[in-house]
């Protein structure tokens, strides 16, 4: 008996780097990703991977993405198995490679989320299943999914749009929104003191693909310049997980955080312009290292100021409602058996 072959350009594929996907299909999965938004919403259901077994493995501690990730999996019908840096040691006690064989035996696809890229593309070579990168210290594919809808459902286009970051130019997520947005067509300013520019091999990576979207991507340490007409403005914590060099990026982001003068800087009419943040964000002194930084630096906020982020253009809470709902739409379309044929190129 013949097998019949499932018809889908994503079927059994990682997504391990935005650049692993033509921009076509990253902006199918944006508005696949907004397809199931209103199916959830609606109440209907929607199980790609009924009976399915998902691996969710954390080297790095996770509060959206392990949340986004079990709540898809569980909406999707499949089974999320969570495995912690205490239930895992990859490289230490057991090589990528053998992990990935093992896992893949069990699992019909895998998360992992922490430092090295080589990790998760280690395990995506051996595992056998789809493998998706949850955010390792170059590449944050889920989050510019979940981005780029937050964008299209606020503007109603992607296209044309400027999206500015603000703060650390040369950490995961200014590569990842720098790539993401020039295939998209999103106008993507990095505003950061010069010694946190991208690396040239992104930059290079970005301007080949804007030279086909029309994006205009820019890179400049003046503030005034780089804000300038933006409807987005993005920023990130100044210290990455895994860094402990705060001094330094004290002095160097202090005069880079997001204010209400900022906002004004843009231009832009209110209903033009929003804030958004991958989160989590000191903006307050209400964690522990929010207070520690207090003490040593004598700062109450960091890379936005509480009155930004609680503000009518503050929309980083929609924006981490749809890391559910973008994982959700990788999920099913590399796992689920979807009949999803060619897809046009934009």
């Amino acid at each position: 008996m013949t097998v019949a072959k499932i018809n889908s350009v994503f079927q059994g594929r990682s997504l391990l780097a935005e650049k692993d996907f033509t921009p076509s299909e990253i902006q199918y999965l944006v508005d696949f990703g907004l397809h199931l938004k209103a199916m959830k919403q609606n109440h209907i259901p929607h199980k790609y991977l009924e009976g399915k077994n998902i691996a969710l493995l954390f080297a790095k501690t996770s509060t959206r993405t392990r949340a986004a990730f079990t709540t898809a999996a569980i909406d999707l019908g499949a089974h999320p198995e969570y495995l912690g840096a205490n239930d895992i040691q990859l490289g230490k006690k057991e090589s990528v490679e053998d992990t990935a064989i093992v896992l893949g035996s069990m699992f019909d696809a895998i998360e992992y989320r922490g430092f090295a890229q080589e990790t998760v593309d280690g395990l995506a070579k051996h595992a056998g299943v789809p493998v998706w990168n949850g955010l390792t210290d170059l590449w944050h594919p889920t989050q510019m999914i979940a981005d780029f809808m937050t964008v299209k459902e606020t503007f109603g286009r992607l296209k044309g749009i400027t999206l500015v970051y603000v703060g650390d130019g040369r950490n995961n997520m200014a590569n990842s929104l720098l790539v993401t947005g020039s295939m998209l067509g999103v106008n993507i300013h990095i505003v950061a003191p010069e010694s946190l520019h991208p690396s040239q091999e992104i930059m290079d990576l970005a301007n080949g693909y804007a030279a086909k979207s029309g994006a205009k991507p820019m890179v400049t340490a003046d503030i005034a310049e780089g804000v300038k007409n933006a409807n987005v403005i993005y920023t990130d914590v100044w210290v990455s997980m895994g860094e402990s060099n705060w001094e330094e990026r004290v002095e160097l982001l202090t005069p880079y955080r997001v204010t209400m003068d900022m906002l004004k800087m843009t231009g832009t009419p209110d209903d033009e312009l929003i804030f958004m943040h991958c989160l989590p964000a000191f903006h307050d002194t209400e964690t522990e290292y929010g207070k520690e930084i207090k003490e040593k630096y004598g700062l109450t906020e960091m890379e936005v100021t509480d009155e930004v982020f609680r503000s009518k253009y503050a929309h980083q809470f929609e924006e981490a409602e749809n890391r559910m709902h973008s994982i959700k739409a990788i999920m099913a379309a590399t796992a689920g058996n979807l009949f999803i044929p060619a897809v046009p190129e934009i």
